[in-house]
């Protein structure tokens, strides 16, 4: 405890060991009591009875009863501040007066004498909490050097004029000889290229065991149980309240993912540290540099048993898997389809959706390209930049139509399902794939830019 002094600040630690420990008053002889209480429960009994048994006893003393035989509840009462409060009590297989859930009486009665004491003692550290943390200042800054320089240059990349944020280029007038704002075009030397999105913690309740400290405001973890939350991708902990000014700076933990199929985008590509899934830059390297002129690239199925393979090899071995031992093209096409569709989330996203199809039903070629550009603005930042590098891959692959007989419609009409996220309501694809097919007939319009 004395080496933390300087980074945790022990207050609220100082003041929970302060807090009145549990004292049941027993009851020896009490007829048709639950097989969930033990000598606490005092059966039938009313408000001042309970008061006279409780009120010469320490406080933190407690008894269960029931009001009345008609109740569907209990009663919970103790002494606190030297008053007597009564509770409505529930079980269903766990004790409960609010949302909170306990497996013992005892820890029901501990973890709520600790949170009233709080309340009362430490209301002016709590204000505070609720209206001072600061991130910059946390101890998350003095114990996790390695990702403090990562959120360094999230903020130098955020800062910086990158490409991947100048939503502004894309709604200038449309010209056929622009230049590419960020260059995905793939070479077989490409290194992976590394960046860092802004991402939202994924903060769940959580139950501490031990003594923990909030990385956002470094005061203690109060409670017994559900005493805050953390974040299931990096491991951010804080309490509640603090979580919710947290800014959107999550550096996913490699650990905590499970492969890389199925793993939201923007999480998979922060663990990375890339723009870009690998999964999806070496597919499309090994298929541009041997399957171009495949007859029926992505339509022709690969062997089920070799894509389950390639996946599994992904999954294992990461960005060193390698995909020349797969002769069938088909499969690494077949791979790359199954990783775009186990995404949670699809490239075009459900909100993007509607835009999307009100973009494509324009009149004029020219309107609905420039639609389509201001619609693909709305993308969060890793989406916008996979699907510009399928796009533009896609592209390449409709101009050796002539060979492998994959025009854009009929590469949109295979990837429609699995690139634009289509409510389940909806069976009729015919806009979506009109859609894919305009942004990839259309790519060097809709994604090049003059520089």
């Amino acid at each position: 405890m004395e080496n933390l002094k300087s980074i945790w600040k022990p207050e609220l630690y100082r003041i929970q060991m302060e807090a009145p420990l549990p004292n049941h008053i027993i009851c020896e002889n009490c007829p048709n009591r639950p097989e969930f209480y033990g000598k606490e429960y005092h059966g039938i009994m009313g408000h001042k009875e309970a008061t006279l048994l409780l009120e010469d006893e320490p406080n933190g003393s407690f008894l269960i009863r029931k009001g009345n035989e008609y109740n569907d509840f209990y009663t919970l009462s103790w002494k606190f501040d030297d008053r007597i409060h009564h509770y409505k009590l529930y079980y269903d297989g766990t004790h409960y007066i609010k949302d909170k859930r306990y497996d013992t009486i005892y820890d029901l009665v501990a973890d709520g004498l600790i949170t009233c004491h709080m309340e009362l003692k430490a209301h002016h550290i709590l204000e505070m909490i609720n209206s001072r943390a600061n991130y910059t200042e946390s101890p998350y800054v003095t114990l996790n050097r390695k990702k403090l320089k990562t959120l360094s240059q999230i903020h130098q990349e955020s800062n910086r004029a990158s490409p991947i944020f100048l939503k502004s280029d894309t709604k200038q007038e449309i010209h056929s000889d622009r230049k590419p704002p960020f260059n995905l075009t793939p070479t077989l030397e490409d290194p992976p290229p590394l960046y860092k999105y802004s991402k939202s913690h994924s903060f769940k309740v959580h139950t501490f065991k031990g003594l923990n400290w909030c990385e956002l405001c470094a005061n203690f973890l109060w409670g017994f149980t559900a005493q805050g939350v953390k974040c299931e991708d990096c491991g951010f902990i804080a309490h509640s309240k603090c979580s919710e000014r947290v800014p959107n700076h999550c550096v996913p933990d490699l650990k905590k993912l499970r492969g890389v199929f199925g793993i939201d985008l923007t999480t998979l590509l922060n663990a990375h540290s890339s723009t870009l899934p690998f999964v999806v830059r070496k597919c499309v390297n090994e298929i541009e540099s041997r399957g171009l002129d495949s007859e029926g690239i992505y339509r022709v199925s690969g062997f089920a048993d070799e894509i389950e393979a390639l996946k599994l090899a992904f999954d294992r071995d990461g960005e060193a898997t390698d995909l020349s031992v797969y002769s069938n093209i088909n499969v690494v096409a077949g791979t790359l389809k199954l990783y775009l569709r186990l995404l949670p989330v699809p490239l075009i996203t459900y909100e993007v959706h509607p835009k999307l199809i009100n973009a494509i039903q324009m009149k004029t070629t020219v309107v609905q390209v420039a639609m389509l550009r201001e619609c693909l603005d709305s993308l969060p930042p890793a989406h916008f930049n996979c699907l510009q590098y399928m796009v533009q891959h896609l592209h390449r692959v409709a101009q050796h139509a002539e060979v492998n007989k994959m025009s854009p419609h009929n590469l949109s009409t295979v990837f429609a399902p699995t690139l634009v996220a289509t409510p389940p309501a909806i069976t009729d694809l015919s806009f979506e794939i009109r859609a894919l097919q305009a942004l990839i007939e259309y790519c060097p319009q809709i994604y090049y830019n003059n520089k």
